[in-house]
């Protein structure tokens, strides 16, 4: 405590005096906000907000002091101008920019309300317990559904959290491991799947760029080189076998044995339900969740004949339409369809009344309220990032290193996007910066023009992995009903441990050009580090 509000003490310090300059800055106008744009600077309140967080354990107030360091900057410390930014740009903008997503959280809240008090969860927990014997097996079998659930990473994080709570819960899995699990799998897995929303979106990215493959193509192409996501599978496997753990996941893990305290938000009392509910209670809606919503996503695309943005007709076009939907419609659009289905399979099996049903809505929507906060308040974070131009310092950076470091830049790649993404809380805002820088730097068709587009989509998902900020680290602790805080201070040493070995790898990609080779390494280095790590921390197992 005392070392925390010594840190507080320092910050409130720094802000103070920062505030104290406002006639200097104030006084030159547009010159001090042009000194700001496109420098190291844009990267200073992303910065602020998770030093903040990692230091008090509190999110909601360290994004929003991120957000007034970045609406100073933006206004040159003219207090209502400031204000007015992070009412309109910021958190207006993120709340009318996020809405489909905070109706497809609140529907799918409702929904895990109704699978609980139905007894669906408790019935699958019990199966669970029977089947699933291990720890171990618990974690692999979280690893394994997160891995089938490619389509989105929302979908992943929210859809693989309401499954698997049951089982991690009955096998003492604490739920800051469930989180990591659930984000590691879930952008990850969405980057290396043809048949993606993400891989959509880098077709989209890639649209106009003399590249020499179509955006699908160059994307299958890359999947080999995108050591970040498949090492992070490399890494889940040999930790769940090796059965340990180090770091404050270690701490968490250790907590949840031998004193029962998983570290979840709700209370775990409240998923008994029904007595009479079944496993089929459970899987039923999920997989109604899963049909609808991959249908939502593809009508939305103008799979069906309704091209729903007037653009081009997607008619029969399976790729066509994913690259031409809008996830924040998609969802909600399957959500709602899913949630009306469901609340009226459970009253027609005579597990709750209409009422009983209907009084799941509110508590739906109070169990996302923590984590629709937290989203409104990074996005906003994430506005007074782009505006402050932090793409420009990071294409400043890639074409100064391209002169001399030619086999060196898928490594130097992924680094900046790794920084990019973390700072900004976006993979997706980060690839589309980065991917024509690259296509510029290398020669068309070329195998380095292959790994340094899987560095930068490769690096766009290790910092977006990482970032407090990010919206799927957002939904994987909603997911796991996880403190956000501890999800983000748990799975950052893994993160950085995967990263580490990736940007090795990276640095030979550049020179051996050959995925086999450079992954069979990787695969050796990850174990290994693995083995390391246990040393140094004694080998107690954990896991």
């Amino acid at each position: 405590m005392r070392t925390h509000r010594r840190w507080t003490g320092i910050l409130l310090v720094m802000a103070v005096s920062l505030l104290l300059t406002v006639p200097a800055f104030a006084a030159d106008g547009e010159a001090a906000a042009s000194g700001m744009y496109g420098t190291f600077w844009a990267l200073v309140p992303p910065v602020v907000a998770i030093v903040l967080a990692l230091i008090t354990k509190e999110a909601y107030s360290s994004l929003f002091i991120g957000i007034l360091v970045g609406a100073l900057f933006q206004c040159s410390f003219a207090p209502v101008a400031t204000l007015d930014t992070i009412i309109n740009d910021g958190l207006v903008a993120a709340v009318e920019g996020n809405a489909g997503i905070f109706l497809f959280l609140v529907m799918l809240g409702t929904i895990v309300a109704l699978v609980n008090a139905s007894g669906g969860s408790a019935a699958f927990g019990r199966w669970a317990e029977k089947n699933i014997r291990t720890r171990t097996g618990a974690m692999l079998a979280t690893f394994v559904l997160g891995v089938l659930i490619f389509i989105d990473d929302y979908f992943n994080c929210l859809t693989v959290g309401s499954v698997m709570k049951p089982v991690t819960d009955g096998h003492r899995i604490s739920r800051a491991k469930l989180s990591y699990l659930i984000d590691a799998t879930a952008a990850p897995v969405c980057m290396i799947a043809p048949i993606s929303s993400w891989a959509a979106a880098v077709a989209v990215a890639t649209a106009g760029l003399d590249v020499g493959y179509t955006g699908i193509e160059l994307f299958i192409r890359a999947i080999p080189y995108n050591f970040y996501s498949l090492l992070t599978f490399v890494f889940i496997i040999a930790l769940c076998f090796m059965k340990f753990d180090y770091g404050p996941m270690k701490i968490h893990e250790m907590n949840a044995q031998l004193n029962g305290d998983l570290g979840a938000l709700e209370d775990a009392s409240e998923n008994e339900g029904n007595p009479k509910g079944r496993v089929i209670d459970l899987v039923l809606p999920v997989v109604i969740l899963i049909v609808t919503c991959f249908v939502g996503m593809i009508y939305v695309g103008g799979f069906f004949g309704v091209d729903a943005w007037g653009g081009t007709e997607c008619a029969g076009d399976f790729f066509g339409a994913f690259g031409n939907t809008d996830a924040f419609i998609g969802l909600p659009w399957g959500g709602l369809i899913s949630l009306v289905l469901t609340i009226a399979y459970v009253v027609a099996r005579r597990l709750m009344s209409f009422k009983e049903a209907m009084a799941c809505v509110p508590k739906g929507f109070v169990a996302m309220v923590p984590p629709i906060i937290i989203l409104t308040l990074a996005v906003a974070l994430k506005n007074m990032v782009g505006s402050l131009g932090a793409d420009i310092f990071f294409e400043t950076i890639m074409t100064g290193a391209a002169a001399s470091l030619y086999s060196m830049l898928p490594a130097i790649i992924f680094v900046a996007a790794c920084v990019l993404a973390f700072s900004s809380g976006t993979s997706w805002g980060t690839f589309s910066i980065l991917i024509p820088i690259v296509a510029a730097i290398f020669p068309v068709g070329s195998e380095l023009l292959i790994i340094g587009i899987s560095a930068c989509l490769a690096g766009a998902v290790c910092g977006d992995h990482c970032s407090p900020i990010s919206d799927t680290t957002i939904m994987a602790s909603a997911g796991a009903q996880c403190d956000h805080v501890n999800h983000v201070s748990t799975q950052l040493p893994y993160a950085i441990t995967v990263a580490a070995v990736s940007f090795v790898n990276f640095i030979i990609a550049g020179f051996v050009q050959n995925a086999l080779i450079c992954l069979i390494i990787g695969a050796v280095l990850t174990v290994g580090t693995l083995f390391v790590i246990r040393s140094v921390t004694g080998g107690k197992k954990t896991a």
